[in-house]
């Protein structure tokens, strides 16, 4: 059962309000012609709270610690956080140049079980490349959560390297759920 049919006013919800039918260029130099805007998600206290809520369920039983991937990951871990109880850390692309230096911000990591957060995983290679600094920093990630997953090989890179993949949506449920059609 995908979440559109568990969630459908959830799913409904976050098509109008997120999801962004222009152009958009990738990090990589592709284009698409829809987009999911996580800062819309964000900006909606209501729409979080009850995507985290939904998300809450995809948390495996044995996480100790949330992952929040900068930037989009970063709201969605801090409500997923309060959802579930669970700590929380906030992880950069790169050591923040000034100040603390640090990649990691937040909770003790080091020996708990961690979950990443993000808001859309594409070709994955994000999430890895944060799982890749979490395991060298001595945190144990062997799952990820997205908000919206779009078919371009994320699942299959991760699954690779010994991370599953939990996604609420799927690109496809966002389509459905603003035409009706699941054709």
């Amino acid at each position: 059962m995908t979440t559109s049919t568990r969630l459908p006013d959830l799913t409904v919800r976050l098509a109008e309000t997120a999801l962004v039918t222009a152009p958009f260029h990738l990090s990589d130099g592709g284009r698409i012609d829809s987009y999911f805007d996580e800062y819309r998600l964000a900006a909606d206290p209501e729409l979080l709270r009850d995507t985290a809520a939904a998300m809450a369920a995809l948390v495996p039983s044995d996480a100790q610690l949330l992952a929040g991937i900068e930037l989009g990951g970063v709201p969605l871990v801090v409500a997923l956080s309060a959802a579930t109880g669970l700590p929380a850390v906030f992880v950069r692309r790169r050591p923040k140049g000034y100040g603390s230096r640090r990649q990691i911000e937040g909770a003790t990591f080091i020996g708990r079980r961690t979950v990443l957060v993000d808001d859309v995983v594409r070709s994955g290679g994000q999430l890895l490349a944060m799982a890749r600094t979490l395991r060298i920093a001595g945190a144990p990630v062997a799952d990820a959560l997205c908000v919206l997953e779009r078919p371009l090989g994320g699942r299959a890179l991760l699954a690779e390297h010994n991370v599953t993949l939990h996604s609420l949506l799927t690109e496809d449920d966002l389509v459905v759920s603003q035409t009706g059609d699941p054709s």
